[in-house]
Parts: structure tokens; C-alpha cells; sequence
């Protein structure tokens, strides 16, 4: 009869700690001390434990799951690159779920990569609730997070890009050409980079001594019909704005068109600026100030740092952020005197 493994509550026993922190430390977790860290590895290794969702497959898979809402976005595109070329330069496969957030239940997303047998998950743009971290742990696939809707918590790493210091520099900006009716486009309020995005505009007019109007802030999603549709709202106030910061390149094309439907010439009537700097923005009329964020580089980093889980490797912190850099181009001048 083989030697039986031992459980997860032997491993805790003897090194002194709860079944939670050896969890922790299997799944890659960097919320544990590093004193801790080296006595359970160390027992690990010499009970040669194997994680029970990993039973049968010691050796990986080669798969890793990159889960995200649609494809039908230069900003998915430009992730999933990054994703992909990362991960063939360690000889790994990608599979790519198409998942829209509505549908993000443990039922759907959660369970995609024990049927595919993935050594680990990159997820999109979403919300990791206890039960989906729960059901990924207990299978012994690690997880990345890139743009999460709000922090995952519990250690689990997110990747994302310096989104308030981008809002503030797109509102700096337009402050120094001279405009104070300055509005705002966010994403949904409830998303992470949404808001950083709004604070750092709410930021920039404190800094400058003007009061934020709330009727020149507005929430919708990041579509062209987003912008579009919002834009329409502000330009159609008594006081409309002289500026616009859209949240997305997508948001900032739908600015452009209810300026055009509205007579309104850009720059010369109204000041646009975006976010993302999709390859888009340079073939726009007129090419689009935007703020930089390494949407490419953020798929990489999410895959490296899946890899780091996988080795064993700790991270330096749970979350990262690449730095944003505003691109001025055409679609902002002074306002008109």
C-alpha cells in the first residue's frame, strides 16, 4: 500500500499555523510573513505534498485561461498581445474565454479552468467574489486580475496602470490652455480605474482653486455610445463645457460625434481628451490627446506575475501599476475668448 499523503491540516499542525495561511502559501499568496513562508515550504517539500486540485496532473498542463468580457475593443486586443506573447515565450497556450461580466458567476468563469485543465487564470475586468476565489483556490490554479472592477482582496494580485495620476495630468492640461468649464466622462462608477480616473480630475481643479461642479461629471459606460450619449447631456447645459476628459479613447470618439452633430468644431469649439491611446487615436480628425496606458505591457505583467505564482515566487505586492503618459496631439487648444 503507497504511503498516503498527508492533509492539509497536518501540514498547519506542524508548522504552527491555520489551514488558511498553508493555503495561502500553496496558492502563491503574498500575504504571509516570510519566516512563515520558508517553515511551510520547507514542509511541503519534505512530505512531498501535492495540492489535492493539482492530483494526478504533477507535471503542468502548458494552459493558461485569459478570461475577459469581448474582443470587440482595441483595448481587449491590445491585452490580450501581451498576454500571448508573454506567454509564449515561456512555450505556454492561451485560452481565451469570452465571459461578459453579467455572466461572471462562480457557474461560469470560475469553473472554465479546472475543465480545461489550466495551471492558471488571467482575468479581465471583473469582480472576484468569495465563492469564485474559494472554487479557483480549492482546484490549485492561481490567479492574476488585470483591471479589476474593484480590489480583489485576500492577497489575490491585480494589475492595473496609474489611473489617477493620468486623470490629473489630462485635467492639468487643459487647465494650463486656459479652460475652466472642464467636464468629465467616467466609466461605471462602481469600477476601480473609473474613479481613480475622476479623482484625479477632481484633483487637478481643487489644486488650480476651482470649485468641481457635479453637473459637469457624469457616468456611463466605456463605449463610443457611452461618450456619445453623455457628451450630448453636457453640451446641451446652459453653461456647457469648453473641455471634455472622456475615460476611454472609445468614450472620446462618441464626444467627437455629438460635437459634429452639435456644430461644434474640435479643438476650436471644444477640447477633447482620452484615455488609453488606442492605435485609433492617431487616424482621428483631429488625432487625439489622450493618456498613455501600457495596455500591452499590462498583459505581460499579468502573465509574468502568474508565472511568479507558479514558480513559487513571491511578490512584491499584491498589486502593481504601470505608469500612465499624456500624448498631446490636436484635439485640445485654449478656448475660444
Amino acid at each position: 500500500m503507497s504511503e498516503q499523503r498527508p492533509t492539509l491540516a497536518v501540514i498547519a499542525a506542524e508548522a504552527g499555523v491555520s489551514q488558511a495561511t498553508v493555503s495561502k502559501v500553496i496558492n502563491g499568496r503574498s500575504d504571509v510573513a516570510p519566516s512563515t513562508r520558508e517553515r511551510i515550504e520547507s514542509l511541503l517539500r519534505s512530505h512531498n505534498y501535492l495540492h489535492p486540485g493539482r492530483q494526478g496532473r504533477a507535471r503542468r498542463s502548458g494552459l493558461v485561461d485569459l478570461i475577459i468580457g469581448g474582443l470587440d475593443s482595441a483595448w481587449a486586443v491590445e491585452i490580450l498581445r501581451g498576454v500571448e506573447a508573454e506567454c509564449a515565450r515561456r512555450s505556454v497556450g492561451t485560452v481565451v474565454s469570452l465571459v461578459p461580466p453579467g455572466e461572471a458567476t462562480p457557474s461560469s468563469w470560475a469553473a472554465l479552468p479546472v475543465l480545461h485543465h489550466s495551471d492558471g487564470v488571467i482575468l479581465v475586468t471583473a469582480s472576484v467574489t468569495q465563492a469564485q476565489r474559494a472554487q479557483v483556490e480549492q482546484a490549485g490554479v492561481a490567479l492574476v486580475v488585470i483591471d479589476p472592477i474593484d480590489l480583489p482582496g485576500n492577497g489575490v494580485p491585480s494589475i492595473g496602470a496609474t489611473n489617477w495620476a493620468g486623470g490629473l495630468a489630462a485635467t492639468e492640461h487643459l487647465l494650463e490652455l486656459g479652460h475652466r468649464r472642464i467636464a468629465a466622462i467616467g466609466g461605471r462608477k462602481e469600477m476601480l480605474c473609473s474613479q481613480a480616473r475622476i479623482d484625479g480630475y477632481r484633483a487637478a481643479l481643487e489644486r488650480a482653486g476651482i470649485e468641481v461642479d457635479r453637473d459637469l461629471i457624469r457616468f456611463g459606460d466605456f463605449q463610443h455610445e457611452g461618450g456619445f450619449r453623455r457628451a450630448r447631456e453636457l453640451l446641451a447645459l446652459p453653461d456647457p463645457p469648453t473641455a471634455v476628459f472622456a475615460g476611454s479613447d472609445q468614450q472620446a470618439m462618441g464626444v467627437y460625434e455629438a460635437a459634429r452633430q452639435g456644430g461644434l468644431s474640435i479643438p476650436q469649439d471644444l477640447s477633447v481628451v482620452g484615455f488609453d491611446d488606442l492605435p485609433m487615436c492617431e487616424w482621428l480628425s483631429p488625432p487625439l490627446t489622450t493618456v498613455r496606458q501600457p495596455l500591452e505591457e499590462m498583459g505581460r505583467l499579468a502573465a509574468r506575475t502568474l508565472f511568479q505564482l507558479l514558480d513559487g515566487q513571491p511578490l512584491v505586492s499584491p498589486r502593481m501599476e504601470l505608469s500612465t503618459e499624456l500624448k498631446i496631439r490636436l484635439s485640445t487648444a485654449p478656448p475660444r475668448l
